[in-house]
């Protein structure tokens, strides 16, 4: 069975280290992530075949572009990236960036460290009309009906760990029926039954959820685990299974078809 792992961060003390609120998180390589990911090779007695995955900048990491840089080279052409960008960003950056490998624009209400919400729809705009990107949004799902109006109209749009919290979790199951993408990542992070979110976001969309490990896991109370694949697996049919673990994120990030 393929994976694309839709969410992973690459931490590497070589290159600049923001401590967010006095956080520093662990290093965690290219060559820690793929050793990891050799836990989780045969579920059900079946091979997992992780095919690539989307390096994603994590609050700590600013708007530094050196680490994912080195981080895309090194986990190989398989790989995409996910950054924060200010909006001073120049046209002539973003497009060095698409080459690179980039995919999307991350926006972290929850923890900082990337542009203000106040510049998400001006910037989603621009980005995706320069190089076809899409954003990302690291937001409790409590937030997601102040900015609903306002993500509908935008080109392509994803939304972190299942939106985080039970409360909020009706507003991400609207934006899902009209079209936003939802990573079924984080599962430790989240506050309710993933079983029954997955199983009722992929009834209202069965495009738009896209599987991740969040690896290496910093902050959540429990780390991901190969028993989150499982979860997934013993959720959905082998069909849906299929979409969530690789089809839909491979189209998200562009990737179908090579």
């Amino acid at each position: 069975m393929k994976i694309f792992d839709s969410h992973l961060h690459i931490i590497d003390y070589r290159f600049p280290i923001d401590r967010n609120g006095e956080f520093a998180p662990a290093e965690f390589r290219c060559s820690d992530y793929l050793r990891h990911l050799n836990n989780c090779k045969t579920i059900y007695g079946e091979t997992m075949d992780f095919t690539g995955g989307a390096i994603v900048s994590g609050s700590f990491q600013r708007f530094d572009q050196t680490y994912l840089s080195d981080a895309l080279k090194r986990c190989g052409s398989a790989f995409v990236g996910v950054t924060q960008l200010p909006k001073t960003v120049s046209d002539e950056e973003i497009m060095r960036l698409n080459e690179m490998g980039v995919r999307g624009i991350r926006f972290n209400l929850r923890r900082g460290g990337s542009e203000s919400i106040d510049n998400l729809e001006s910037m989603a705009k621009r980005v995706y009309e320069l190089a076809g990107w899409h954003t990302e949004l690291y937001i409790d799902s409590k937030r997601l009906n102040e900015i609903h109006d306002v993500l509908i109209l935008l080109p392509a749009v994803s939304i972190d760990h299942i939106g985080l919290s039970k409360d909020g979790f009706k507003n991400l199951l609207k934006l899902a029926q009209k079209g936003i993408y939802v990573k079924a990542s984080g599962f430790g992070r989240v506050d309710f039954d993933v079983s029954y979110a997955i199983s009722e976001l992929n009834k209202a969309n069965p495009n738009c959820l896209m599987f991740g490990t969040d690896l290496p896991s910093t902050r959540a109370p429990r780390k991901f685990d190969c028993e989150d694949i499982k979860l997934i697996l013993d959720t959905l049919s082998a069909e849906d299974s299929a979409r969530v673990l690789y089809g839909n994120a491979v189209k998200f990030y562009g990737l179908a078809g090579k």
